[in-house]
């Protein structure tokens, strides 16, 4: 683990100079404990930040260029801000060019600067590191825009805002607001519940007493923009159309409840877009249960939704997979995991599961033999703190 102190070294090492002039911020991953593939809906989610973070060491040049390098890869890209616009296609570096160029269009003035990335969070997990990415890099360009006179101070929701319009139109995935407003937003030992229909949010003390949030990595690599993401949200605007004949009012299926659909499903021609959508709404159904579950601090019943979410993931909306499926079954095997369920976009990625403190170490050495033995692939597991969202910490 790479602390302050090695960052700014490594930093030096790369880019010269000293460390008077090197600032630090950072933005969280985020687990979703319930609420998939309903944020794109209009629907609810209940997300969480996380320890794991991508962390920035950052200093103002003149340069005329954004010069971005990681801790972890050898690649390093230089951005010219008057060119900003004609790095969609680069390997690595596209979602930083994607927040600078949706930024500048916007009318933020865009600082020349040298950044190091550090990154804790894993990679195509499920965990948003690409949230993470953009929402620390629009939080380094707010401030330094800010403190240039150009435009207000950063406002959070704002700046998820434009992360997430980044990811859609400059890097080609359409992805809803979640990932971005958590990674943002987060607070520690709070989880998130986001009407993303309009983004009125409240937190939610995430009191585990006697558990803990344990996320199993399967080590499946996945890419949204590769993945049948896309499709999903096509087939889901395509049942929305047709239920609007029956409920013209609807902006989105989180307006449409589990009642209508009952009603009105038939409308639906397409077999798998009435799957799609009843997932969804009766997913949202699922979230309102589950905050008032932990409101009542009825963790097995909170337990149980996540698994009925899962179930509706896999046989629904068809999002996860052998190995999700895998680490579910062999999850919700030990004594103490009262609800196991795949988190993210799904095809392949983490789990999230709710587990007993004294079957913690049980968990993660049953889950890991038997998940590695049927699939031939090692997982990794965290135990994560919830951690607080964007910010700068030096």
């Amino acid at each position: 683990m790479l602390d302050k102190n090695g960052l700014i070294a490594k930093f030096i090492e790369i880019y010269g100079g000293d460390a008077s002039d090197v600032r630090i911020f950072s933005s969280p991953g985020r687990v979703n404990l319930i609420g998939e593939h309903t944020d794109y809906n209009g629907g609810f989610v209940f997300p969480a930040a996380l320890s794991q973070c991508s962390t920035v060491a950052v200093r103002k040049t003149d340069s005329g260029l954004i010069r971005v390098a990681a801790t972890d890869l050898p690649d390093r890209v230089s951005l010219d801000i008057t060119k900003l616009g004609e790095y969609k296609d680069i390997s690595w570096g596209n979602y930083q060019a994607g927040v600078a160029y949706v930024m500048q269009q916007a009318g933020y003035n865009i600082q020349s600067c040298d950044i190091l990335y550090h990154d804790t969070v894993p990679f195509g997990a499920g965990l948003s590191s690409s949230a993470a990415i953009e929402v620390v890099m629009s939080l380094v360009l707010a401030t330094f825009s800010y403190e240039n006179g150009a435009t207000d101070k950063p406002n959070m929701i704002e700046l998820a805002k434009i992360s997430q319009k980044a990811e859609n139109t400059y890097c080609g995935v359409n992805c809803g607001i979640m990932d971005q407003f958590a990674s943002a937003m987060g607070r520690k030992n709070h989880a998130i519940f986001l009407d993303c229909k309009d983004l009125s949010f409240k937190y939610v003390p995430l009191e585990l007493k006697g558990y803990k949030v344990v996320i199993g990595n399967t080590n499946k690599k996945r890419s949204l923009a590769e993945s049948k993401y896309n499709e999903r949200r096509a087939q889901c605007e395509e049942a929305l159309e047709q239920l609007k004949l029956a409920y013209p009012e609807a902006e989105c299926l989180r307006d449409i409840t589990a009642e209508q659909f009952e009603n009105g499903k038939t409308l639906i021609l397409d077999d798998l877009c009435r799957m799609r959508a009843e997932h969804v709404v009766y997913e949202c159904d699922r979230v309102l249960k589950s905050v008032e579950a932990l409101a009542e601090g009825d963790l097995r019943a909170f337990g149980s939704l996540m698994t009925a979410s899962h179930i509706s993931l896999r046989d629904l909306y068809e999002v996860t997979g052998t190995h999700l499926d895998v680490m579910v079954e062999e999850s919700l095997k030990i004594e103490g995991c009262i609800g196991s369920r795949m988190t993210g976009a799904g095809f392949g990625g983490c789990t999230v599961s709710i587990v007993a403190d004294s079957a913690v170490e049980t968990f993660i050495s049953e889950v890991g033999k038997n998940y590695e033995e049927r699939t031939g692939i090692a997982p990794s597991f965290y135990v994560s703190e919830v951690g607080d969202g964007g910010r700068e910490i030096l």
